[in-house]
């Protein structure tokens, strides 16, 4: 059954609570392999479980007298059971992996990390390859090196391998419209083939050669670039000499950089498990060709009173089902359910999929790395937790609130010169910012420039939708602007009828100046200043300077896309090509508005009822 029949029949599942009866369900359970789903109050999915066995795993839960608290707090939740039945333990571990990713039951291990990784793509498809960066669907012809676990090593990557080969990483349509050698030559990192600065083979030679390097021939990439080095300079060449020495140089300073495998490179991916505290991290580091392109800390959600197998059994389903599977897991401890688990992956991959435990050699090694790196992430999280909690103290005590704030929210707006506005509001708790919860309100309807409305338009619209949505509300909202958006803030929320979050407005002093601050609170008798160096205005700043960030790369993102539009683009029938065709034929929009139908017409693809079009929307009027 797929996860659409599922969920058509939860929908019926609120009204046939009542007709539910635990004994009669427990007896028709069937011994077949399935997943089962635990219901609570409404229809909610509170938990979703795979068994190899239904009639026996689900029939623990209700027979067995210990239980952990957090599943007995889930017990007394459940209003009804659902099961389904599959052909093997494999499907139901893929069923069960979908349904958790899709609903985010309350009491199952939950991952925070869904996004896609990218990866070093060198096009083939042109004469002159690219490299760059790619992320999603591999539809385009050419080599893929990846996954990397974030942009910035991908970046740093790219960087040093452009010092080795000289490679492009420009746009085509760019490439085509050179008339002279970019930045990026002059600073040697393109050998410039857009303006035939490098014969057509010798731009290929490097393309090969940095092909080779990334499928973890390195030794064999260097050894040819040695031979050309010393051949260059036999033949008194000392300029082609010195380029293939400084490539090699960068070759050599990318394998420093890696820690390369001594038992014939492969495909791996490393998985560690650790807790400390209560907090369990999955540290998963990338080896491809023998190359380690790095790692990232994952920290699951609703890991209270659980096992690392547990958890890797919950996270290896999740993480990879939108992801590349290597055809080699290593992990720390071995999951449940090992041999289904390693069917269901190969069969999501399409390839044979090894779940291992090293116990020497390279492998073991790694394993020791990964797991170093899993508890420094557990450590380091938990100094930023106290960091943040530190932060709402302060807030605490400068608010003098009866309790700590757990969720501190701050509005700016950004435009130029009325242009464009855009609101922005940022969120933070005691884990620091909340960047899933980020928002920004393209403001519209009022005044171009008029500060106060745009910050009662983003409040209101703000404040609305959570109590539309029953989401929590902050304790505190920081305004960036003096007691004029303060009061704006304040109109909004009592539109709202929202009362107890307590308003702040944060005025740049007349030099805009850091550490110059004046913050106005309604109730205080007068602004109030800090010293530049005390810690709550520094906490202050922090969560001020990140809400214009977030305004300011909005705006400019809105108002590039502004710029970028044409009149030509309100008009049916005007697509690129026609758009093209008319302005080059008139010169700009001006030439255009003064045609008349007979001069539009001359003009490839422009008929006479389009000309027409054409003509009444700049001299009729624009509908």
């Amino acid at each position: 059954m797929d996860i659409e029949s599922i969920e058509n029949t939860q929908g019926d599942m609120e009204t046939a609570e009542t007709s539910f009866v635990l004994g009669d369900f427990l007896r028709t359970l069937t011994s077949q392999p399935g997943i089962y789903q635990m219901v609570g109050p409404g229809g909610g999915l509170l938990y979703v479980g795979k068994a190899r066995n239904l009639k026996r795993r689900v029939s623990s839960y209700f027979q067995k007298q210990r239980h952990s608290p957090k599943t007995l707090a889930m017990l007394a939740r459940v209003k009804r059971v659902e099961v389904v039945v599959t052909h093997t333990e494999t499907e139901a571990l893929v069923l069960e992996a979908n349904l958790i990713k899709r609903h985010h039951p309350p009491y199952n291990i939950l991952l925070r990390d869904d996004k896609s990784y990218p990866y070093l793509f060198i096009e083939t498809s042109h004469d002159t390859p690219r490299m760059s960066l790619h992320r999603g669907a591999q539809k385009g012809k050419g080599h893929y090196f990846g996954p990397y676990p974030a942009v910035t090593a991908l970046r740093e990557s790219m960087v040093l391998l452009q010092k080795a080969f000289r490679l492009r990483t420009c746009e085509d349509h760019t490439f085509h419209h050179r008339s002279r050698a970019c930045l990026q030559y002059q600073i040697r990192r393109c050998s410039g083939p857009c303006v035939g600065h490098i014969s057509g083979g010798d731009y290929a030679r490097d393309v090969a050669d940095t092909i080779r390097f990334l499928e973890g021939k390195s030794d064999e990439a260097i050894r040819r670039l040695s031979a050309c080095m010393q051949a260059a300079a036999e033949q008194f060449d000392f300029e082609e000499a010195a380029r293939r020495r400084d490539q090699i140089a960068a070759l050599s300073k990318i394998q420093e950089r890696q820690y390369v495998a001594q038992a014939g490179g492969g495909d791996f991916d490393v998985l560690a498990a650790a807790q400390e505290n209560g907090q369990w991290v999955v540290y998963v580091s990338f080896i491809r060709n023998g190359r380690q392109l790095g790692g990232r800390a994952i920290f699951p959600r609703h890991t209270e009173e659980v096992r690392a197998s547990d958890v890797l059994t919950a996270f290896l389903m999740q993480f990879y089902s939108n992801k590349e599977v290597p055809g080699n897991l290593l992990v720390n401890v071995l999951p449940r359910s090992l041999t289904s688990l390693a069917e269901a992956l190969s069969s999501e991959a399409g390839h044979r999929v090894m779940i291992d435990q090293p116990q020497r050699g390279p492998r073991r090694r790694w394993m020791a790395l990964a797991f170093t790196n899993a508890v420094g992430a557990l450590r380091q999280r938990a100094q930023s937790a106290t960091a943040g909690r530190r932060r709402m103290l302060l807030l605490q005590e400068l608010f003098d609130l009866a309790e700590v704030p757990q969720r501190v929210e701050c509005f700016d707006i950004s435009h130029t010169r009325g242009e464009a506005a855009v609101a922005s509001c940022v969120v933070f708790g005691e884990d620091g910012a909340l960047k899933n919860a980020y928002r920004r309100f393209n403001i519209r309807d009022i005044q171009g420039g008029d500060d106060y409305a745009a910050i009662e338009q983003a409040v209101y619209r703000r404040y609305a939708r959570l109590q539309k949505e029953g989401l929590a509300l902050p304790e505190i909202v920081f305004i960036d602007g003096g007691p004029g958006q303060v009061a704006r803030a304040q109109v909004a929320l009592d539109a709202l009828e929202i009362e107890g979050i307590q308003l702040c407005g944060v005025a740049k002093g007349t030099t805009r100046r850091p550490g110059l601050e004046m913050l106005h609170i309604p109730g205080w008798a007068a602004a109030r200043q800090f010293d530049d160096d005390d810690p709550v205005l520094l906490v202050i700043q922090e969560i001020r300077d990140e809400a214009h960030r977030f305004a300011i790369t909005g705006h400019r993102a809105r108002r590039g896309k502004a710029r970028q539009e044409s009149d030509l683009d309100g008009i049916a029938g005007i697509g690129p090509k026609r758009r093209v065709a008319l302005l080059r034929a008139f010169g700009g929009l001006r030439g255009i508005r003064d045609a008349g139908i007979e001069d539009l017409q001359r003009v490839e693809g422009i008929h006479l009822e389009l000309a027409q079009r054409i003509y009444d929307f700049f001299h009729v009027g624009r509908a």
